[in-house]
């Protein structure tokens, strides 16, 4: 006996195998832990649980290491395939990363500071420093 079709049945699937299914998440261990530690919004509502269903049209907020995802389900999907059929079960909403800043290049002659080890010619300057006091 097969599992039934979560699409035909009422149309929602859990949060934790949604995200695992939209390679979200490595693994459906790391859904649970992520559903339950109020990390995930569900049409700007926050979740404790990992049971939680969700329908197509419903709108996630995740909240990931170092980035914040939005992501639009558009379908539950019914197994977690490879990424481009992953990629399908979404639109991604997300913010752009803002611009990285553009540090000033050191002076010519010079490297920034903790760039390795001094050169032949940084440690002449060092010695001359030091035998000149």
């Amino acid at each position: 006996m097969s599992a039934p079709d979560p699409q035909a049945a009422g149309g929602s699937l859990r949060i934790d195998k949604w995200l695992w299914y939209a390679r979200v998440t490595k693994s459906r261990s790391l859904a649970q832990k992520l559903a339950t530690s109020g990390h995930v919004r569900i049409n700007k509502d926050k979740i404790s649980s990992a049971s939680k269903t969700v329908k197509p049209g419903d709108v996630l907020t995740i909240a990931l290491e170092r980035r914040v995802l939005v992501l639009k389900i558009l379908a539950l999907g019914t197994r977690r395939g490879p990424y481009e059929e992953a990629r399908k079960l979404y639109e991604d909403l997300s913010p752009p990363p803002p611009p990285k800043q553009a540090a000033a290049p050191p002076p010519p002659g010079q490297r920034e500071a903790g760039a390795g080890r001094p050169t032949k010619r940084d440690r002449r300057k060092l010695d001359a420093f030091r035998s000149e006091s």
